[in-house]
Order: structure tokens, then C-alpha cells, then sequence
């Protein structure tokens, strides 16, 4: 499935992605509204004769008149909010979106805004254009990426510049093994473009639709205990900044700032091109098992530094840990000679059992027909039926403990091995559309690991278990080196520092308003217990684009003080007012984030 921003335009053609710029529109965003009428009474005269029974009903005909006349006058005259203000005072409908109002939304679906300014610059003149005016005008334009980011980090009502069109592979020096990228270049676009020269990346995450720009900014990271995150790759960066223009940095041009700024969120200049540390390109062999908590501290040490990437999925309810490691084939015993006890339709099978079982079971409950376009339950892949079975009950805890056994059961009946090339062997299909909160802390060194890491899944299993969360699988669980970037979760003055990286997930499975919002609620319950709990104790911090915004103002100050904690906040802010004084790259989540004077 591809995994992209959306973009909707509220008029019937669709935005046109290969026009070089869309320009911002200067149309008022204000809305005439209808005056306030105001509210007159007048002396009735008196009736000389008039029955009881006349007089009552003249009485409760005025009420009536009354209460129609204040109700229509509120309608016309009470002001729309400011997300609003496009919307037109009617009975029981509202007018269309105007024209020039485009909705942006992530890929989850959890954070939308609707903007009249969305760029998407060819190239670095007209991005040094946008960025100019913008400047100059005082009007923001967030970069956004490919809105992967689960909390909309990148998303701004007030207008956004997206480098989706700025894709190429300018230089690849094979010497070296560097590439140099324009940033709105896709992780798949460019590990395709540099293996033709034997190269591809160090590391990836899960997915291979970000852009190269965002997925460096927001410290996003694969595994690997002795891997570091992936801004570490980049080499050096050009950024488009709105108080100094078009700047390089490296760690011989302004090191402090370029440290900084590998991790910088986007607001201190939009990245224009980036210059990245490769490898040779390998194949790579995962191994999947099935293993338990008692096997796994018996072996984690081991675990983490013979393997150049391991991962481990926990199941809640269960005391299954499915373990998979990656590695180079071996270029004298080659790829491992091994034959599947069972075949991918047999290991599937039972879930595909489970689904028709719960399908009689909740249409009989609903009454629900069965539906005759419904595609072939063969059809369908693990992850796709896990959340069809999900979408019938997801908040009852025991039907998701039955979920997640027969999860249990397709990885023990799936263990084996599987060769390709790293970019296609390190993804990882994370299922449909979810809520996810990934924290990451300390977990010792990798000659000596503190065993942390393994606690803290210990103590959140038994938290999830006692607060009787309906929590789905798998509970992710990733390493990696230390990072030198200040703003990273992962930095670290100590060179031989890991950190682990656990994330907790809600599937979203369904499109149903209500239902959706029942999950959402249930997931930041669930955020809330974790980190009242446990975030404190293992010093976790959230991933920056996954980190999200308490509404309760104690709860927000708490969270920036927590933030100032770990990491330099006032160097970072400080480089903000320097680069871009008037705050154009920013939004209300950064604002929130790191408080600031000085905005626009």
C-alpha cells in the first residue's frame, strides 16, 4: 500500500502535481457575517374582552414566535470559529470548500488541516523564491514531507512547501560511497537510483515512502545495535533558510550548527539537498523465530551484538517474543539451505478461520447481510485480515487476546528464512492505518548491556494486563547506536551508547466516525498509563514524529520542562530566531513544543 500525504482539492480537478509552484493566494479569508439584529419588545395593547381560552392561546403563539425568532438570529449571527470561517450559515447543510482550499492530511488519517498555500518548488531558485517571499511577507510555509509522520508534524494551516518535485540524484561518488540528493527524493527512489553503482543506505525504517528530507529531520531509525539513527548518515546538508538564504552546513563548515540541524525538525531552514554516507549494497538473511521472555534474557546480549539488525515483536496477553535477525550472507556458505514445515497458506490458515468464525458471530449480532462484493478472504494478507478482524470489536479486550494468540500462532508457523537485498529484506508491513507512540531510552552499552530494555517490556506487559487494556500486536521493539545530533532521542557523548526503541500501537481498521474516535480515546489512555508509568523510571522520550500535544495546559508545561531536560532547547530556539527570525517554518505543534516570543 503506498503510504503518501493526501492532498484533496475541494473542486472537482485535482491538484496538479508538475505545475512548478502553487502560488499563495491572496484571497480575504474573512466571512461577512450577518449583523446582530437586536432584541426589541414592545408593550402589547390592552384587550378590552377577550376570552381566557383566546388570551392563553395568543400567549404561547408569542413564546413560539420568540423562541423561532432568537433561534434564527443566533443561527445567522453567532461567529464560526477560525477553522470555520469557509463555512456558510444554512439550514441543515454547508456550502463546498472554496476552490483554492486544499485539505492535507497524514497518512493515518489522525491530523488534517485545509490550506490556501501549498508549494511544491522544482527546483532551488524557485524554493529560494518561495522562502523569500514568504520572509518577506511574513506568512508560514511549513515543510512537509510525504505526511508520514503519525503526528502530523509537519502539517500547518496557515500554508506548507513540500519538495516532492526537488527528487533527483545529483552525484554519486563511488570512491567514497556518497550521494548527494535533492531532498524531496523518496527513500525507494533513491536506494533504486545508486544501486546501479553498488551503493545503497546504512539502515532503514520500516517503510520506504518518506522523503529523504523528513525522514533525516525527525531522527527516524531502523535497527542495529551498533547502527546509529539515520541522520548520522548525512554528511553534510544545504538549507534554505529565511533570515540567511541558502547556507551549507557540515562538520567542517559550522559543526555546532550542523549537528543541530541534522535533527532540526525542519524549523531551522528547509533542506534543499543532502549528502549521505552509503554502503556497499549486500544481501542480507533474515531469520525468524519464536521464542519466550525466558529464553530471551537468557540470550539478549548475544542477540544484540552478533546480529547486525534485530528486532523483537512482543504479544501482549501472551508470553510469546518473535525475534527476527538480519545479516550478509555469508560469501563462502552462501544463503542457508532450509525447508518450511509449513506453507505460507498453512500458516495463515487458522487466522483465515478465526475470521469467518467472528464474521458469523458479529453479523448475527448486527444483523449485517453478507456482502456479495466482499473479496476472497484468500485474498488477503496477514496484516489486512488482522485488521478486518480487528474492525469487529476492537476494544474488547478478549476478542484482541484472541486476535493476538492466533498472531502467536502464524509467526511460530512462519519461522524460517528469507533472502534479498537490504532495502527489501529491513521493511516491515506495520498493517493499516493506527495510533503509535514510540518511546526511546538508554539500554546500556553493547559490551555491557544494562537489561533495561527487557524490563521495561516486563513492566509494560503487566501494566496492559492489570489495566486491562485491549492492546494489539506486536509491541516493536528496536535498537540502535547512539547519535551525535543534540535533538536526536538517541544522542549520546558515549561513543559505545545503545538505546532501545519501543513502540505501542491502536489500529484505526475501520472508517467509522464513531468507532474511530472510541479507539482514539482508548489509545491515549493507554499513551497516558505508559508514560505516567514508565517514562519517568527508563528516562523515554517519544519519537519526534510520533510525540504529541497535551490540550491540558499543567500536562503541556510539565511536557516542555521534560523536554528542556533532554535536550538542548534553548540552543535549538536560538538558532530559530537566528536563521528564521519570524518563525515561517514553524506551526503550533513546534510552538508548543519549544515556547517561543517570537512567532508569527
Amino acid at each position: 500500500m503506498l503510504r503518501a500525504l493526501i492532498l484533496k482539492r475541494s473542486h472537482p480537478s485535482s491538484l496538479h502535481h508538475h505545475h512548478h509552484l502553487l502560488k499563495p493566494l491572496t484571497s480575504s479569508t474573512t466571512t461577512a457575517t450577518t449583523p446582530r439584529r437586536p432584541f426589541c419588545t414592545t408593550t402589547p395593547t390592552p384587550t378590552p374582552i377577550a376570552s381566557s381560552t383566546t388570551s392563553e392561546l395568543r400567549k404561547y403563539l408569542g413564546y413560539t414566535a420568540l423562541v423561532l425568532f432568537c433561534g434564527v438570529a443566533t443561527y445567522y449571527s453567532f461567529p464560526f470559529p477560525e477553522n470555520a470561517k469557509h463555512k456558510k450559515a444554512q439550514f441543515f447543510r454547508y456550502a463546498p470548500l472554496p476552490d483554492d482550499l486544499h485539505t492535507v492530511s497524514n497518512w493515518s488519517g489522525t491530523h488534517e488541516v485545509q490550506t490556501r498555500v501549498f508549494h511544491q518548488p522544482e527546483n532551488l531558485q524557485q524554493l529560494e523564491n518561495v522562502v523569500k517571499e514568504a520572509h518577506k511577507a511574513k506568512t508560514r510555509i511549513r515543510p512537509v514531507g510525504s505526511g508520514l509522520s503519525p503526528n502530523g508534524i509537519g502539517l500547518s494551516r496557515a500554508g506548507m512547501v513540500n519538495l516532492a518535485l526537488m527528487d533527483k540524484v545529483l552525484e554519486v561518488d563511488k570512491g567514497k560511497k556518497t550521494v548527494r540528493v535533492e531532498a524531496g527524493i523518496r527513500v525507494q527512489q533513491l536506494v533504486d537510483g545508486i544501486k546501479d553503482s553498488g551503493l545503497t543506505l546504512q539502515n532503514f525504517a520500516s517503510i520506504r515512502e518518506q522523503q529523504i528530507g523528513g525522514i533525516v529531520q525527525v531522527g527516524a531509525h531502523g535497527t542495529g545495535a551498533r547502527l546509529p539513527p539515520i541522520d548520522e548518515q548525512v554528511i553534510s546538508m544545504k538549507l534554505v533558510t529565511p533570515a540567511k538564504g541558502t547556507i551549507e552546513v557540515s562538520k567542517e563548515k559550522d559543526p555546532e550548527l550542523f549537528y543541530l540541524a541534522r535533527c532540526g525538525l525542519g524549523a531551522l531552514g528547509v533542506v534543499a539537498e543532502v549528502t549521505i554516507q552509503c554502503v556497499e549494497r549486500q544481501e542480507l538473511v533474515e531469520h525468524t523465530t519464536v521464542s519466550n521472555v525466558k529464553e530471551i534474557k537468557k540470550n539478549h546480549k548475544k542477540l544484540l551484538s552478533e546480529n547486525k539488525h534485530v528486532k523483537y515483536l512482543h504479544i501482549p496477553y501472551t508470553d510469546t517474543v518473535v525475534v527476527v535477525t538480519c545479516n550478509p550472507v555469508s560469501k563462502w556458505r552462501g544463503p542457508p539451505k532450509f525447508t518450511p514445515k509449513y506453507s505460507s497458506d498453512e500458516a495463515i490458515q487458522h487466522v483465515r478461520d478465526l475470521y469467518k468464525e467472528s464474521l458469523q458471530k458479529y453479523r448475527k449480532i448486527t444483523t449485517e447481510s453478507p456482502d456479495s462484493n466482499e473479496p476472497d478472504i484468500n485474498e488477503f494478507s496477514f496484516t489486512e485480515l488482522r485488521d478486518k478482524l480487528l474492525a469487529m470489536d476492537p476494544l474488547n479486550k478478549d476478542y484482541v487476546i484472541k486476535i493476538n494468540q492466533a498472531e502467536a500462532e502464524f509467526w511460530r508457523k512462519s519461522e524460517g528464512y528469507r533472502v534479498g537485498w537490504s532495502d527489501e529484506i529491513l521493511g516491515f508491513d506495520c498493517g493499516g492505518q493506527q495510533w503509535v507512540s514510540e518511546t526511546c531510552f538508554p539500554a546500556g552499552t553493547l559490551a555491557k548491556p544494562s537489561m533495561k530494555d527487557l524490563e521495561f517490556i516486563e513492566d509494560l506487559k503487566q501494566l496492559i494486563e492489570k489495566q486491562d487494556i485491549p492492546a494489539p500486536a506486536p509491541i516493536e521493539q528496536r535498537w540502535t547506536a547512539r547519535s551525535k545530533s543534540p535533538m536526536s532521542p538517541a544522542s549520546s557523548s558515549g561513543e559505545n551508547d545503545i538505546f532501545s526503541w519501543v513502540g505501542i500501537i491502536m489500529y484505526l481498521p475501520t472508517m467509522d466516525a464513531r468507532q474511530r474516535k472510541e479507539i482514539t480515546e482508548e489509545f491515549f489512555h493507554y499513551r497516558h498509563l505508559t508514560q505516567s508509568r514508565l517514562w519517568d523510571r527508563y528516562s523515554a522520550y517519544e519519537h519526534w514524529a510520533k510525540i504529541e500535544v497535551p490540550k491540558d495546559k499543567e500536562e503541556l508545561a510539565a511536557l516542555q520542562a521534560r523536554l528542556r531536560k533532554r535536550f538542548p532547547v534553548d540552543a535549538y530556539n536560538k538558532a530559530r530566531r537566528e536563521l528564521d527570525p519570524n518563525m515561517i517554518l514553524s506551526n503550533n505543534k513546534l510552538e508548543k513544543l519549544f515556547q517561543s516570543s517570537d512567532t508569527v
